[in-house]
């Protein structure tokens, strides 16, 4: 009876980590602190759900869902799947779950997630069949995003998924319970070709005082190497420092087909005249991609949007804060979020100019996400780490820098 007493008074996860209470997750918005705004919804939002879109409301959702430890997303060029991605035959998708089931572990699960990113070489990604997207990926392969290393993994087909996986690449890439990197604040150039050593002990609490290799950035003049990795394939960094999913999957559930695309156009709405929104062919470094993905889990709490924040957009928060509630360029930043203002509201304060290459610190899971809320969610959460509605949106997710988990 005492250890339970304990255990409920300072939990911690299966592997050793912090596992606290919704409120010491993340911090929440406080308006002494972020102003009398973060109280209250968009009040300009034009965009709205159906009106017999409903959800369940009563059930408390902070802890429900399961620890991951990497999350692979691949590219398909479509928005919608089939039930299971794993059952699309002949994918990649299919591929990677015959590897879970095979060689997976519940101590380290990988998330598996199919996306609307385009394939590499596909004529026309926005009518693309299922059965052309899977030839696509057999003939020429596609691109992963892998999590939390903030990867991008270029010519992945089904056959060589199996080598992917088992590489020593993929063993010694970042995971969620591993320690961030201290350097990886303030790193702008760091190189994902040889990833970082890094201890694989399960009973370890996160570290700051880890040891991990020294990376060095490629030549921009020569392709990326990738020791470890199969032969075709090749590891990139992801170049924006924000990333919001958006689980889009009509054939698991309706909500989801209907909240993704009117989600994204608002959270498009708020980017834009901080010079932040990135399309999915959109390359330059820094601002915040937007990608559809496949069922995450919880679809009666829709809308369900994961924002993985790089350890660099951590390390900037102070900044940010300071910017988002003064001047700049002479302009207070809530006076000129219209459709109209220029992209480049935020250029010259050292925003838009970070190089890409450092790995996810966090990420919030939120659900329950309706369009009103993108601004706050903007403004608070994407920018700040902080969470304007916990008790109702807040489900989990990861802080490697604190050594935080919601599991």
């Amino acid at each position: 009876m005492f250890k339970n007493a304990l255990k409920k008074l300072n939990p911690l996860a299966p592997d050793g980590l912090s596992s606290p209470r919704s409120g010491f997750l993340f911090p929440s918005t406080d308006p002494h602190v972020d102003g009398e705004e973060c109280l209250h919804d968009c009040e300009t939002c034009t965009v709205h759900y159906p009106r017999r879109f409903q959800i369940e409301e009563t059930h408390q959702i902070y802890g429900n869902i399961d620890k991951w430890t990497r999350h692979l997303i691949v590219a398909t060029g479509k928005h919608d799947w089939r039930k299971h991605v794993e059952d699309e035959k002949g994918s990649v998708t299919e591929a990677v779950g015959w590897w879970k089931d095979e060689h997976g572990s519940k101590g380290d699960r990988l998330m598996l997630s199919a996306s609307n990113i385009p394939l590499p070489d596909a004529p026309d990604a926005k009518h693309i069949s299922t059965e052309e997207s899977v030839a696509e990926q057999q003939e020429h392969g596609t691109v992963c995003l892998l999590l939390p290393s903030f990867t991008l993994l270029s010519g992945v087909t089904p056959d060589n998924v199996t080598k992917l996986l088992s590489s020593s690449w993929f063993r010694a890439s970042a995971k969620t319970t591993d320690a961030l990197r201290p350097s990886d604040v303030n790193d702008r150039k760091t190189s994902v070709a040889t990833p970082s050593p890094r201890s694989r002990s399960t009973s370890t609490p996160i570290s700051p005082n880890a040891q991990h290799a020294s990376p060095s950035a490629p030549s921009p003049s020569t392709p990326p190497t990738s020791p470890g990795l199969p032969g075709g394939i090749t590891a990139t960094p992801y170049p924006h420092d924000y990333l919001i999913l958006l689980c889009s999957q009509k054939t698991r559930d309706a909500r989801c087909g209907q909240s993704a695309p009117l989600l994204k156009r608002e959270f498009e709405r708020q980017l834009r005249p901080l010079g932040l929104y990135r399309d999915l062919d959109d390359d330059r470094p820094g601002g915040v991609g937007i990608v559809f993905v496949s069922h995450v889990g919880g679809h009666k709490y829709s809308a369900n949007c994961l924002i993985y924040r790089t350890a660099r957009a951590v390390g900037r928060e102070e900044r940010w804060r300071d910017e988002m509630t003064g001047d700049v360029n002479g302009k207070s930043v809530s006076q000129t979020k219209t459709d109209e203002t220029p992209g480049d509201l935020l250029q010259g304060v050292g925003v838009l100019d970070e190089g890409a290459g450092s790995e996810a610190a966090q990420c919030i899971w939120l659900a329950r996400v309706f369009p009103e809320d993108c601004e706050n969610i903007v403004r608070f959460t994407v920018l700040q780490g902080k969470v304007v509605k916990p008790a109702r949106q807040l489900r989990g997710g990861f802080d490697r820098q604190n050594g935080l988990v919601s599991w």
